[in-house]
């Protein structure tokens, strides 16, 4: 934050550019042009909340790398879903403290070592979200193992 100013962007590479655009209250609509985009409401009434997005994309990031390392192995899940806990700060501005991700990875051939060391790699190791989150901010994870 101590980086934080006004300026004109003509100092960022574009690698990801998205739109939002307002739609009355707290609701915005975002993405990337030509693909499908998502609503946020702040409120929590229409849609998921911006925490809601941070905390999904991290599920979301980690979950690609879950399925491609598995897949490396030859052992790709018939299945994954994941619950994402998170806990925030209780003054302004509520930021995110700490996130559990709760991994269910269904598939025959996934080895619990494997599935833990894939989900390691990905927190840890892979996943851009979380390395542009605070280094500081626990991070958890558990995982399920279901037969396939």
């Amino acid at each position: 934050m101590t980086h934080d100013a006004p300026g004109t962007g003509e100092n960022v590479r574009a690698d990801n550019t998205i739109s939002l655009i307002w739609h009355g209250d707290r609701r915005f609509e975002a993405g990337r042009a030509g693909v499908p985009t998502f609503r946020m409401d702040g409120d929590t009434k229409t849609a998921s909340s911006p925490v809601d997005a941070l905390i999904s994309a991290l599920a979301g990031c980690t979950a690609v790398d879950v399925v491609d390392i598995l897949k490396k192995r030859r052992t790709e899940p018939s299945a994954l879903e994941m619950i994402v806990t998170a806990e925030r700060a209780e003054g302004t501005p509520r930021r995110v403290t700490k996130v559990h991700l709760a991994y269910r990875i269904t598939g025959s051939a996934v080895e619990r070592e494997h599935a833990m060391r894939a989900i390691e790699l990905a927190v840890t190791k892979y996943c851009s979200v979380r390395d542009s989150l605070d280094p500081e901010m626990p991070v958890t994870w558990s995982l399920e193992l279901l037969p396939g």
